[in-house]
């Protein structure tokens, strides 16, 4: 951790947004997985756990795979039976390289907070704690639980083990990057797997070789008109179309021979409530009609890693109630869609319904540079705390959640 004035760390004990965010950044937790050295989240997992010890809360510290680390905490409110709101973010971020300005300094300059994972998501994670410290300050109803997950950069291996663990609340907020507009619905993707076989022989024989790079791009070309149809569907209110791209292509040996073999991987993005069975058969039909006008075509496609589209109902008493707080906090409420998928998704698979709200934007996320506007920041925690209070005593009459 590099040292921040004393001021900034007293600030961050009494739950300012801004300074918990600034010592955040200040502690490295890249992600083992996406980058070597990197540390994890345990630095970052007792930081959390300290803070919130100090607001009155009894934090458990969960080792969910070997040295990496979940925090969840609960606090019963004292103020009547209410509802359970569940505040979520990742303690993890991507690696560093590349970066062009310091990647843990927690700087303050041009109104924002600077440092890797400021944006992705230490921002959502000061929400979440400025929240908490809040709450922990009077009574109210209903019970506020804090996770604090990992690893949600490459496996979301903290997310599955606490949805795996039962986690139950009537409601959850993922404090993603959204520019503060309330993300209920967010798209899911498949990866599919395609594996041309060719016959190699020497560049100078093509009496002999048969170039599996060739019908891998055949194929690709013979997708174009699924895309047009995907693009010409009509399109989902928050997330518009389904779309697909070619993410990676591996073939050949040398230029003078005729490549064997050809590996492609694509990435279909899916809308809410598309499955991965219906999506392979997109590209199957694709496949089969190439293979039958070309018979020399030798191939076969798979599904691989698939997460789902989610969305929660636009009328639903989380989405309303949060749009409430942010009119109640003098801002424009704005419901968009999200683009990428996220951890939202395991709660609502399993239940609970999940929507996205937190400072920064998508767009700063694993750049070079990253940052937060402190302004996003600060009203933020103040949308997210009075959003809370309104949750949990089932406030503003918009029926179940």
């Amino acid at each position: 951790m590099q040292d921040l004035d004393a001021s900034v760390q007293e600030s961050a004990r009494r739950g300012d947004p801004v300074a918990l965010t600034r010592v955040m950044v200040t502690i490295p937790s890249v992600n083992p997985e996406l980058e070597d050295g990197g540390q994890g989240e345990g630095a970052m997992a007792e930081q959390c756990k300290a803070w919130l010890e100090g607001w009155g809360y009894v934090p458990d510290r969960v080792e969910v795979a070997p040295g990496r680390w979940n925090v969840v905490a609960r606090r019963a409110g004292g103020g009547g039976k209410g509802r359970t709101l569940l505040l979520n973010g990742h303690l993890d971020t991507v690696g560093v390289g590349g970066m062009t300005s310091p990647p843990f300094s927690g700087e303050v300059k041009e109104g924002r907070v600077w440092g890797r994972g400021a944006c992705d998501m230490k921002g959502g994670l000061g929400l979440i704690l400025a929240t908490a410290a809040e709450l922990a300050r009077s009574s109210h109803p209903g019970e506020l639980v804090v996770a604090l997950t990992a690893d949600e950069e490459h496996a979301s291996v903290g997310m599955e083990d606490l949805v795996r663990a039962g986690i139950h609340a009537d409601g959850a907020v993922v404090c993603e990057p959204t520019s503060l507009a309330v993300m209920p619905a967010h798209k899911g993707f498949l990866w599919l797997e395609a594996e041309f076989r060719g016959r190699a022989a020497h560049g100078s024989r093509p009496d002999l070789g048969v170039d599996a790079i060739l019908h891998a791009a055949r194929f690709l070309s013979a997708l174009e008109p699924l895309g047009a149809r995907l693009r010409e569907a009509p399109p989902h209110p928050l997330l518009a179309h389904a779309s697909f791209h070619a993410g990676t292509i591996r073939g050949g040996s040398a230029p003078s021979v005729y490549p064997h073999r050809c590996h492609l991987v694509l990435e279909r993005r899916t809308l809410p409530g598309e499955d991965p069975s219906s999506v392979l058969r997109e590209f199957t039909e694709v496949l089969d009609r190439l293979r039958a006008s070309s018979p020399d075509v030798d191939a076969t496609l798979q599904a691989g890693l698939f997460r789902p589209g989610t969305e929660v109902p636009a009328e639903s008493h989380l989405v309303r109630t949060l749009l409430l707080a942010l009119e109640g906090e003098g801002l424009q409420p704005r419901t968009e869609g999200m683009t990428a998928w996220v951890d939202a998704a395991y709660l609502n698979e399993s239940g609970v319904p999940a929507v996205c709200f937190g400072p920064g934007s998508i767009a700063q996320a694993h750049g070079t540079e990253e940052w937060v506007p402190l302004a996003e920041l600060e009203t933020g925690a103040r949308v997210l705390s009075r959003f809370a209070r309104s949750f949990l005593a089932g406030e503003e009459g918009w029926g179940p959640p």
